[in-house]
């Protein structure tokens, strides 16, 4: 019998039952049950909002043709770059939907760096993500039209460089070669396979997030994420290098930012316009999808303007 991850996983959750009252008297620790309130809650929180991005994503990859961003873009591709940014408002879908939707639109035509801006916009600036912001954050509202200005201004910024600085060989020859038609699969199969895909993946990376701000919470404490916040510039850089390593979901990424109540606002909105455009799962899709010799040039560059784009949106619309 083959051993899948689901199995595997069948296997553990059985184990756990069997032995419930040995775990009970194991865990039954006040650090520990702290973690596991946090865990839930932001677990609790962000499922909704991560289900209906990844049925969404499901819907345009089995009912909207790649054409269709090609035919609403400016010939100019200066002009189709912002257009192709606040495209991304239209068709919501995780990190990982984007980049093989990125690499379609490139086979139908459409030039590197508007499919890069629309890379970088759809997971970042879509309604379910900017309606998970506003109920994680709903004392601090201001943090919605903060992140959809900061990932908007990154994405545009982005495909503005790319396309003065990018060359077509740095991406791979296979991701630019127009691919066959698939013939014989049902819309409802490509539908349930993309959303059940996207789920999975999502949520194991939210698993990971949720744990890692339990334990911030809890084995770091508030008294390190307060000295972490006494410094702004510090807790800035710290922040959207956190982004990277923890590779959250857009749809998801709120409710860990906003468990950390102990850095101040400023630092957290860098954290959510950095995770959309770059982590280390997207530098291995996009590495595997356009190349490595695209992926060593194009994350560094995003990392940078994501991070230096994040900042002023913020102050200037008064996040603090």
């Amino acid at each position: 019998m083959r051993v899948t991850s689901s199995r595997v996983l069948c296997a553990l959750l059985v184990l756990a039952l069997i032995s419930r009252a040995w775990l009970v008297g194991v865990l039954d620790v006040p650090a520990l049950r702290t973690a596991a309130t946090i865990f839930v809650a932001v677990c609790v929180q962000a499922m909704p909002f991560l289900v209906l991005g990844t049925l969404l994503s499901g819907a345009i990859a089995a009912f909207v043709p790649a054409t269709v961003l090609r035919r609403v873009l400016p010939r100019n591709p200066m002009l189709a770059v912002p257009v192709a940014g606040l495209a991304g408002v239209t068709l919501p879908g995780c990190e990982c939907a984007s980049v093989p939707l990125a690499r379609r639109v490139m086979q139908q035509g459409v030039p590197p760096a508007v499919a890069l801006t629309f890379l970088l916009a759809a997971p970042a600036v879509n309604p379910v993500v900017l309606v998970a912001t506003a109920v994680a954050f709903p004392g601090d509202l201001e943090m919605v039209p903060a992140r959809f200005l900061g990932s908007l201004l990154t994405a545009t910024a982005v495909g503005w460089l790319w396309a003065r600085v990018g060359r077509t060989e740095w991406i791979a020859e296979r991701a630019l070669r127009r691919l066959p038609l698939r013939t014989g699969t049902a819309r409802w199969e490509v539908f349930v396979e993309t959303a059940r895909h996207d789920l999975v993946e999502a949520g194991g990376f939210l698993v990971v997030g949720g744990l890692t701000a339990a334990a911030l919470q809890v084995a770091v404490g508030k008294g390190w994420l307060e000295a972490l916040g006494g410094h702004l510039a510090v807790g800035i850089v710290a922040m959207a290098l956190l982004a990277v390593v923890l590779a959250l979901c857009s749809e998801a990424d709120a409710f860990v930012a906003a468990s950390l109540a102990g850095l101040p606002l400023l630092p957290r909105l860098v954290f959510l316009v950095v995770g959309p455009a770059v982590d280390v799962k997207l530098i291995a899709l996009q590495a595997g999808t356009f190349g490595k010799a695209f992926a060593a040039r194009f994350a560094p560059m995003t990392f940078v303007v994501a991070t230096l784009c994040s900042v002023p949106a913020g102050l200037l619309l008064g996040v603090r």
